[in-house]
């Protein structure tokens, strides 16, 4: 109970850490490609970037002035002591590094090119956005207000995101040129990608479902093979009502092509389903912790 104890502290400490260098990342997204290509990602920082193009206002006071609001929402609607305290240390992280930042950056960015501008600010952008997931961050904005809109409702996550990104890409077409409109919508698509694979693994898992009338002989050879457990599953064919047991096995993508040769080569008749797994924790991945 005591070394327990003594590592709450510092998981709390390395969350905190987590968000305060995800919001950097993510105002270095900002200074170095997305404003000075006037590129948007949606959002209210986005929406300050539209502010700050018409009235020269600094765009990190402006997407904190923004954020004020949705974050008493949230605090009513979301509640909670902990989403508190995460969701300000990443608003006022975020707003203060994204106008310190111009003491230190070009302000004419890295490039001209707006694909580079799009492709690497939207990665970059993603990066930060999936390290403030990691410490149990929000990066307030347009977050609190899809998980109120769901809360209150029942409009669905993506749907909610979908509206509010598209009013903003919207007008950052209309003040900014539709090219660089369309540009916003990579950014956020390629964001979402890199703060779901930062923030939640690559996806590089793979399950195998097979049904075979060699059950044992296969369960084997993988586990002599491929090195990987093995789970047998008690089926029943529908048509036949024979029974016919199923092998659940957990593998890399590296390891998809030699188990369907090991498969293949040990019942030709074999029926195999290859899917993905989101994660994977135990024995032979990552450890599974609290």
């Amino acid at each position: 109970m005591v070394n327990a104890s003594r590592n709450i502290p510092w998981k709390g400490i390395r969350q905190y850490a987590f968000i305060l260098f995800g919001s950097l990342i993510q105002a270095l997204s900002m200074r170095l490609f997305l404003i000075p290509a006037l590129l948007t990602s949606g959002g209210v920082s986005g929406a300050a970037q539209i502010v700050n193009h018409l009235a020269g206002l600094p765009v990190g006071v402006l997407t904190f002035a923004g954020n004020l609001p949705l974050f008493l929402l949230g605090w009513r609607y979301l509640g909670g002591h902990r989403f508190a305290i995460r969701t300000i240390v990443s608003i006022v992280s975020f707003s203060v590094f994204t106008d310190m930042l111009l003491l230190v950056v070009p302000q004419q960015g890295l490039t001209t090119d707006l694909v580079l501008d799009a492709l690497y600010g939207g990665v970059i952008l993603g990066i930060g956005l999936g390290l403030v997931y990691r410490g149990q961050g929000t990066s307030g904005g347009t977050d609190i207000l899809c998980r109120v809109l769901n809360h209150k409702l029942g409009i669905s996550i993506s749907q909610a995101y979908l509206i509010a990104d598209a009013l903003i890409v919207l007008l950052s077409g209309y003040f900014f040129g539709w090219d660089r409109g369309l540009y916003g919508l990579v950014v956020i698509y390629v964001s979402g990608l890199a703060a779901e694979m930062v923030s939640e693994g690559s996806g590089a898992f793979r399950t195998a479902l097979i049904i075979t009338s060699q059950p044992q002989e296969i369960a084997q050879k993988v586990m002599d093979t491929l090195e990987r457990g093995v789970t047998i599953l008690p089926g029943t064919g529908a048509y036949t009502g024979a029974a016919r047991p199923v092998l659940y096995i957990v593998i890399t993508r590296d390891e998809v092509n030699p188990l369907k040769t090991l498969v293949s080569e040990t019942d030709p008749g074999a029926f195999m389903v290859i899917g993905q797994a989101h994660e994977a924790f135990g024995e032979g991945f990552k450890p599974l912790k609290k």
